[in-house]
């Protein structure tokens, strides 16, 4: 795939061609694909983390930022001076180097079974990296992949509801909704609704604002 087909229909705002191709790869491998449905990447996770990075969030721009770096315990959050964009930038660019080392390639161009071997060595701490800690980079993306998958679609993120199909997720609550309230194990099985789609105006709302939800194989 060229670099043209990659940004195809979509421009990153932060993340460069390489980046792209490696959290592609990465997210693949944390949600994959399977026999219940598509995974992070066909999800659109990587443009959600993207958008991320680009926003106040990825400059921890709401944040004190002035020190002292101290190591803290896992209670106080992250007392890291790195920025979430600084995170990603230097955590790709250190384990594509490591990949390019000990495998002979890129870290998109490995087999996923190498691929996911890496990222659980990223979890556990196992892997020597240059400028950052490899456990901090995992546990970052692993939190965003989560996020991308599951947010409303207006993040940029679980395209076509793909992670609010897989568990059922019913989205913005409907006008249907109230009556099911007391209806006991009976799954409430509706084509979700994001707020995305109430803004481009895709589906029918009532008199209160509320969409009207569309059963799925109603009885």
């Amino acid at each position: 795939m060229s670099e043209s087909d990659l940004f195809q229909g979509h421009a990153y705002l932060f993340f460069k061609p390489h980046e792209v191709r490696f959290v592609d790869a990465a997210v693949a491998r944390i949600i994959p694909a399977d026999d219940l449905g598509p995974g992070a990447k066909e999800a659109g996770v990587t443009r959600f983390i993207d958008r991320q990075l680009a926003s106040p969030w990825g400059t921890s721009s709401r944040q004190y930022r002035l020190g002292p770096w101290q190591p803290g315990s896992p209670r106080q959050g992250n007392q890291s001076p790195l920025i979430p964009q600084e995170i990603y930038r230097y955590g790709i660019q250190d384990m594509d180097r490591y990949c390019l080392k000990e495998k002979g390639k890129s870290f998109e161009f490995l087999s996923a079974d190498v691929q996911e071997a890496l990222l659980k060595a990223m979890e556990s701490g196992q892997i020597e990296l240059n400028t950052i800690s490899c456990k901090k980079f995992f546990s970052l993306l692993h939190k965003n992949t989560i996020e991308g998958f599951f947010s409303d679609p207006m993040h940029g993120g679980n395209h076509n509801k793909i992670g609010w199909r897989l568990i059922g997720f019913p989205g913005v609550a409907g006008s249907a909704y109230p009556d099911w309230l007391g209806r006991y194990n009976e799954p409430y099985r509706v084509e979700p609704v994001s707020i995305l789609d109430i803004e481009q105006g895709k589906v029918s709302l009532d008199a209160e604002g509320n969409p009207k939800h569309i059963f799925i194989n109603p009885q």
